[in-house]
């Protein structure tokens, strides 16, 4: 993942952390049995700054798992009896907080007791039968069925584990990792999901209405094949890049002081609408997150059911040099679509160029004009057919687009595809121009966008 906010101050606080672990002001205690895989291994140290609603800074801090917790003891005043008196723990000037895992060691024993027994004694079992057997194929098929059934104890327990998982969004709002495992079509994260820091310290920021400003890992522990003791790195893609989009309500996919690049998700707006139900969006998501970030932070937008590739401006120099940018044409964007249709035009490339405008009558549609509509211009490339499975578990044959348009106009794909003088299929799940089977998506997402970075004039490259 790439890091969601600034690591340098962040950084600093988990250095502070591991010094005192070393001078032993801090003490870390096992509080569950360590696993043998993990004996001796290190630990990642995390650290969140915020500031709370008075605008005070306040340093959390997290380890990874869920086996050894930090402790500081309370430090005792010296000297002659002042104000506090003596003996009275001190305060530190900064409040740190030390943040807990969001589920206990004994919350996940008690999970996994139901099958652990069984699935130690079908693990046993197994070990003979691997040895004995010899090459594969020989023997009597035994094995698979032992195999599915530790498979099927395992999931089990798994879910058990994962249904104690609950953290607080970025609007205050609880989320489970079930409604997570869900919004994933079903696909289980590894072990541990949710142990991370990252997670631990975006929930308890969030629960508490702290506002985040730099947040950093750091590996504490003897070097290993991946990680570098004393060495900062992002949050993990395995765990962290499953999670953490819910929870923060975005996936950052990069971010400096100018801008920040996000992976909209289908089915949430890219600026607010007018009405009050239309104020949840990308722009005031990043705008929560990031408050430093100007009014009107966007450059482009994406339909609410496209997902994909945004860049927003945290500042009004980006803002303005982006906006030349689109304006000039000199932005590189690429969709990827699946047309509801098996589309045997003889060419596998092309140029449409079409005349639309909205019809008044019927918004916010829009309608082929060659008088009164502007110039949409798409370039397209037929990627080849594709087996489509429907939420129902239909199949049908439908047809991979790349396309690239050269103006922005509204729904200007969308209309290539359904319009009778551009493919006159339209494009799966379209709201407007097609049909949208229930918990079905529109099937266009922009997953390639080039930019010259608006402050360092670098290509900016990104794809999805």
């Amino acid at each position: 993942m790439f890091p969601p906010f600034p690591q340098e101050l962040a950084r600093h606080y988990c250095m502070e952390l591991i010094s005192g672990i070393e001078d032993g002001s801090i003490i870390l205690k096992q509080i569950s049995q360590e696993s043998e895989e993990r004996k001796g291994h290190g630990v990642m140290i995390g650290t969140l700054v915020c500031v709370n609603a008075a605008g005070e800074r306040v340093v959390l801090e997290a380890l990874s798992g869920i086996s050894v917790a930090a402790l500081r003891p309370l430090r005792q005043a010296q000297g002659p009896q002042g104000p506090r008196g003596v003996g009275e723990p001190v305060e530190p000037p900064l409040k740190k907080i030390i943040v807990p895992p969001i589920v206990s060691p004994k919350e996940i024993e008690q999970a996994l007791a139901k099958n652990d027994k069984k699935i130690h004694e079908l693990t046993d079992a197994l070990r003979p039968l691997r040895q004995a057997q010899g090459p594969r194929g020989v023997g009597e098929p035994v094995e698979p069925h032992l195999k599915e059934q530790r498979t099927k104890l395992t999931t089990e327990s798994l879910l058990n584990v994962f249904s104690l998982y609950t953290f607080t969004r970025f609007d205050g709002k609880k989320i489970t990792l079930n409604e997570i495992i869900q919004a994933h079509g079903g696909k289980l994260p590894p072990t541990g999901t949710g142990d991370c820091c990252a997670p631990k310290l975006l929930s308890y920021a969030f629960e508490h209405n702290l506002s985040p400003i730099s947040m950093d890992e750091v590996f504490y522990g003897r070097d290993t094949k991946n990680k570098t003791n004393g060495t900062s790195y992002p949050p993990c893609d395995e765990r962290c890049g499953y999670i953490l989009p819910y929870i923060l309500g975005l996936e950052i996919l990069y971010r400096d002081s100018q801008i920040i690049v996000v992976n909209k998700p289908s089915g949430l707006l890219s600026v607010p609408g007018r009405t009050e139900d239309k104020q949840d969006c990308v722009v005031n998501r990043v705008k929560k997150l990031f408050p430093h970030c100007i009014a009107q932070p966007s450059v482009h937008r994406l339909d609410m059911e496209t997902s994909g590739l945004l860049v927003l401006a945290f500042t009004e120099e980006a803002h303005r040099n982006l906006s030349m940018q689109f304006e000039a044409g000199t932005v590189h964007k690429k969709y990827v679509a699946l047309i509801d249709g098996v589309f045997d035009h003889n060419e596998y490339e092309g140029e449409l160029q079409l005349k639309f405008r909205l019809d008044v009558d019927n918004r916010p549609h829009q309608i082929y004009d060659e008088v009164n509509g502007k110039l949409g211009i798409t370039q397209w490339k037929k990627e080849g057919t594709e087996l489509y499975t429907a939420p129902d578990g239909t199949k049908r044959r439908t047809t991979k687009i790349i396309f690239t348009p050269k103006t922005g106009r509204t729904h200007q794909l969308r209309l290539a595809a359904s319009d009778p003088h551009g493919f006159g299929i339209p494009i799966v799940g379209d709201t407007l121009y097609g049909k949208c089977e229930p918990g079905e998506r529109l099937m266009l997402h922009a997953f390639e966008l080039e930019f010259k970075h608006p402050v360092s004039g670098e290509i900016m490259h990104f794809e999805i």
